[in-house]
């Protein structure tokens, strides 16, 4: 290749970068390894690893994903297409967004769906700056942020919108309940709010009074926008019946549809609207038509995203979207079907109830918060949450995540969680460890029934 382009060295090719720029030699960086030699390394981090029982959730949840899901993503039609920007040559990519985008909006109840965002939390932002957008009579560019909603959520989508003269607005929980009282809204009665943020369930795993929430944003004339975890809408009702008339924006984390545990991604965020404000929403729209044979036939219909229009005139400046995680959550859904979700969904609940009502046996050790839950629940420990939780992961149980760091009111309490995978063996083990654990901390030890695996 240097023979061809008349260089002698790749040297010469970054002659024009002064040396006071140079990065010198890369001294930590280890040789080069051949692909063998990087399978090996690879494995036996993974063996590091271990394969420990996992009840943290926050998030990011450890679902059972059927072998056929990447079975079938991992195909090369699949795995390796690049965006469909030539139709004719991409039905296959096309038709499997279309029916993406048909999945999501049943789910949620919603008109419109596009084709992924990049994830979850970015998905809030970019619906918050969708709503500033739509909601023309509002001057404010205010947002009521419940605190609530996942810490990281609120994190990124702040970072995102503050330069944009926006500002968010948190509501408290209510220190019983762990929701958002209809009572935090009084003080905005009648106030100039571009749009209400409505999770379901939130952080804390908690489900909200969405139906009371949702009906003041319409009184008041604010947008509202749902932040929802998908596998819990195949059993509560969508965001798109809530209050009665439904929210304006939906959207959320796809992890639950088939994504992996992977070090933290890649996941995708899914992102749907009412019909009457899809001009503002950012991403791809996959639309149905017929070609002059009469055929049927897919296209890209909006694309209101940079890499399309001019950066001025984009409603999204993030161009990243993640077509193979939705690739993967079209795959899951259709394999599952509705009642394969109700199902997982059902299983998740269940595990949860048992787990708790075990875990609250132990002498100091009580669920924080009195109204139902779907998946995952704060539980308040006689002990440090960290320490406890370092000594569950030693007997390789990670037993869920200490909320000091975003909620020190609270105290020392972690939030657990428990899906369709977890066996009643595992979560005995859990309830056992974590006996031990405390009672050895001075706490009082407690005589547990044996678990039946």
């Amino acid at each position: 290749m240097l023979e061809a382009i008349g260089v002698d060295g790749i040297e010469d090719l970054f002659e024009e970068i002064p040396d006071d720029l140079r990065c010198g030699d890369l001294e930590s960086i280890p040789p080069a390894m051949s692909e063998l030699e990087v399978s090996q390394l690879m494995g036996e981090r993974a063996r590091q690893d271990g394969q420990p029982a996992c009840f943290i959730g926050a998030g990011a949840y450890d679902h059972h994903i059927p072998a056929a899901v990447w079975q079938i993503a991992t195909r090369g039609e699949f795995y390796s297409a690049y965006t469909p920007y030539q139709a004719e040559a991409s039905q296959g990519t096309l038709q499997l967004l279309y029916e993406y985008q048909s999945m999501m909006t049943a789910l949620t109840g919603m008109e419109v769906s596009n084709a992924s965002m990049y994830d979850g939390a970015s998905a809030l932002a970019e619906a918050i700056l969708m709503a500033v957008r739509a909601n023309r009579k509002s001057k404010s560019r205010r947002i009521l942020i419940p605190r609530a909603l996942h810490p990281s959520y609120r994190r990124v989508a702040g970072n995102i919108v503050k330069n944009q003269d926006i500002e968010l607005v948190e509501l408290p929980f209510d220190p019983e309940g762990g929701h958002t009282d209809i009572s935090a809204l009084e003080p905005y009665n009648g106030e100039d709010i571009a749009a209400l943020v409505i999770p379901q369930p939130n952080f804390f795993g908690v489900l909200e009074d969405v139906d009371a929430l949702t009906g003041w944003g319409h009184r008041n004339k604010v947008l509202t926008i749902a932040v929802v975890n998908p596998l819990a809408m195949s059993v509560l009702s969508p965001p798109g019946e809530w209050g009665g008339e439904g929210v304006d924006i939906c959207c959320g984390e796809g992890q639950p549809l088939g994504a992996p545990l992977s070090s933290g991604g890649p996941y995708f965020g899914f992102l749907c609207c009412r019909q009457a404000i899809v001009r503002q929403m950012p991403g791809r729209i996959i639309g149905r038509t017929l070609d002059q044979d009469g055929n049927r036939g897919f296209a890209l219909t909006l694309q209101a995203r940079e890499q399309h229009i001019r950066r001025s005139k984009a409603t999204s400046n993030i161009c990243t979207n993640q077509g193979l995680m939705v690739t993967t959550a079209t795959i899951h859904l259709a394999l599952l079907g509705a009642e394969g979700l109700e199902r997982t969904a059902a299983a998740c609940h269940a595990n949860t109830k048992s787990l708790v009502e075990q875990l609250s046996i132990i002498p100091g050790v009580s669920p924080r918060f009195n109204r139902p839950v779907f998946h995952e629940r704060l539980i308040s420990l006689p002990m440090e949450a960290e320490a406890a939780l370092r000594a569950l992961a030693a007997h390789n149980i990670l037993g869920g995540l200490d909320i000091s760091r975003d909620y020190p009111e609270l105290g020392s309490a972690i939030l657990t969680c428990a899906t369709e995978k977890r066996t009643p063996g595992e979560i005995g083990d859990f309830v056992d460890k974590l006996s031990r654990v405390i009672s050895l901390q001075g706490g009082t030890p407690c005589q547990l029934q044996p678990k039946e695996s």
